[in-house]
């Protein structure tokens, strides 16, 4: 399972099973809080099936999601790496597996194999970039566009369609920094327009999304 996972490429078949050996397999239900933005960093999560999402969220509870995650994503490094509080939130969007890894045992296998630093640079490396990307687009970007970019995006073909994945208007209005009644709003006009259609909770894209709304 581990030889999928990027953090841990280059790791023959004996050492990943002592890292395996040192982990805890968990397995949380969709919309599960599994690290909160503040608490002590203790713990690393290796996801390996599911989905998540990271995000920040205010006193009144609003969010603005920062990123989506997929299976070999680690979850909670910075935290354990800088020895500080978490930065983020972490929740399941689906249900999903993780290995997770005590800070102990975690500072032991960086220090046990020297190839999971590596990986770690380049995996923040690639992180520190698209977050990069997505405060660019909240800058840059007006609604209209960082709605039509996500769909765009979350979109693969399906029997010759290209389907979106499930998305709520509030998780759309969460991804974007946007309010519900906006999102909304787009996605009227571009029904209006023939550009989409809602098949339950996913969005068939009939055509290209237009640049400018």
């Amino acid at each position: 399972m581990l030889d999928q996972v990027p953090l841990f490429a280059g790791l023959d078949a004996e050492e990943l099973a002592t890292i395996e050996q040192h982990a805890v397999r968990k397995r949380y239900r969709r919309n599960t809080v599994i690290i909160e933005r503040g608490d002590e960093a203790n713990t690393l999560f290796v996801l390996i099936d599911g989905l998540v999402k990271t995000y920040v969220a205010d006193d009144s509870g609003r969010e603005m999601v920062l990123n989506e995650l997929g299976p070999g994503t680690q979850l909670g490094e910075l935290a354990l790496l800088a020895d500080m509080p978490r930065t983020a939130s972490v929740m399941t969007i689906e249900e999903s597996v993780f290995l997770v890894l005590t800070k102990r045992s975690f500072m032991q296998c960086l220090a046990d194999h020297p190839n999971i630093a590596f990986n770690l640079i380049r995996l923040l490396a690639q992180r520190t970039r698209d977050l990069t990307d997505t405060v660019g687009e909240l800058a840059l970007s007006d609604v209209y566009g960082r709605v039509a970019k996500l769909l765009t995006e979350a979109a693969s073909s399906e029997d010759g369609r290209d389907i979106t994945r499930p998305f709520t208007h509030q998780q759309i209005a969460d991804r974007v920094g946007s309010s519900r009644e906006m999102v909304s709003k787009i996605l009227k006009d571009l029904r209006v327009g023939g550009y989409l259609e809602a098949d339950g909770k996913r969005f068939i894209l009939h055509k290209r999304l237009p640049a400018k709304w």
